[in-house]
């Protein structure tokens, strides 16, 4: 699903901001862009967000808005005593005036001297409650459209379910056609003779087995009622939902082999359609 969020806050003395964006993805692609000082995280960052995040594109940019500072001034203040004691012994052993002011001691030598100072260590406890405010305002973003794919998707289930009742209600019509047809043939072929009824009935039962898809329905709404289930949780089904649609469409192809009849033909058909579109719809669920 599609996601945005951003967020920073202070690191080892600098100020860093971190943006996660997600797109649609069949399973959970990390694709960091971080700098260097933050290289030794990235299997930190992956495993956190793997928790929040478990399908989809997420690609993870970081970048210091104000970067740790790495070079900085000392200021020997012992000497600075010394240097303005010193000065004033002169002022006043010169008879001269004036005040020994901060410019003038700064200015002297060995009272600022510029030093390298080590960047401070970046550990994933100064980074953490950064990425994690990030990733709440993604996963806000991907509710909101979740919770219209979820209503889509339960849209999808109920026309499925009204398909099936009305394959379900043509079902035994459709025996009883087939077998007065099938009485028809075997008059027509014995030209006025008496048919052998327990041939007949073994013939005629033996049709309404493989015609029969009583099993078939079954399974199909129970697959249904799971998917309506996961869709009513508050847990990742994305892939639960893909494995009950590929056994939706198992079914209804068995349905439709077995069919024998226009009116189950055509619900068949209409069936297959939502099917699809629901498996698109999947591809984007987490």
């Amino acid at each position: 699903m599609t996601g945005f969020g951003a967020a920073e806050g202070p690191v080892a003395n600098g100020r860093l901001r971190i943006e996660i964006r997600t797109v649609n993805h069949r399973f959970f692609n990390f694709a960091p862009k971080l700098p260097g000082d933050l290289a030794s995280l990235e299997g930190e960052l992956r495993e956190r967000l793997r928790r929040d995040l478990e399908r989809g594109h997420v690609a993870v940019q970081a970048r210091w808005v104000e970067a740790p500072e790495s070079d900085g001034l000392r200021v020997d203040v012992a000497r600075a005593q010394l240097v303005a004691a010193r000065l004033r012994e002169l002022r006043d052993a010169l008879g001269l005036a004036g005040e020994v002011t901060l410019e003038l001691v700064a200015r002297q030598p060995a009272v600022l001297t510029g030093e390298m100072v080590a960047r401070p260590e970046i550990t994933w406890d100064a980074v953490e409650p950064i990425v994690a405010a990030a990733a709440a305002e993604c996963r806000t973003m991907r509710k909101r459209e979740g919770d219209a794919l979820t209503q889509e998707l339960r849209r999808r289930m109920d026309a499925l379910e009204a398909a099936g009742e009305a394959v379900g209600r043509a079902a035994p019509e459709r025996l009883l056609r087939e077998r007065d047809r099938l009485r028809a043939s075997v008059s027509a072929l014995l030209d006025g003779r008496s048919p052998d009824e327990n041939r007949l009935a073994q013939e005629i039962a033996l049709l309404a087995d493989r015609l029969d898809i009583t099993e078939e329905l079954v399974r199909f709404q129970a697959h249904l009622a799971a998917a309506r289930a996961l869709l009513d949780g508050d847990k990742p089904a994305g892939k639960q939902l893909g494995f009950l649609v590929q056994e939706l469409g198992r079914e209804v192809n068995t349905m439709g082999s077995k069919a024998n009849d226009a009116a189950i033909v055509q619900q068949v058909i209409a069936m297959k359609g939502e099917l699809e579109k629901v498996r698109e719809q999947i591809e984007n669920l987490e």
